[in-house]
């Protein structure tokens, strides 16, 4: 059971790690934080639509895997 624990945390900090890396490469939609750090000049240059799809995609399949991963280290938790 430690060793499934260990490997879960391990994952736990990688998706986190990368969840925020995506989740920053995301366009800015305008006000807020992105436009005071030049989110607005560079949204004209920003990717394609296909590349915006991919990126959402990949951030999605990130966000649902670390919330199985913290779902999973509760009941591990739970059990023990």
């Amino acid at each position: 059971m430690d060793a499934l624990r260990i490997i879960l945390q391990v994952l736990l900090v990688i998706s986190s790690g990368f969840l925020i890396l995506l989740v920053l490469m995301h366009k800015g939609k305008g006000g807020g934080l992105s436009d005071m750090f030049g989110g607005g000049i560079s949204s004209s240059v920003g990717s394609s639509g296909v590349a915006e799809r991919n990126l959402n995609r990949i951030t999605v399949t990130f966000a649902v895997m670390w919330a199985v991963v913290v779902v999973l280290l509760g009941l591990i938790q739970k059990v023990s």
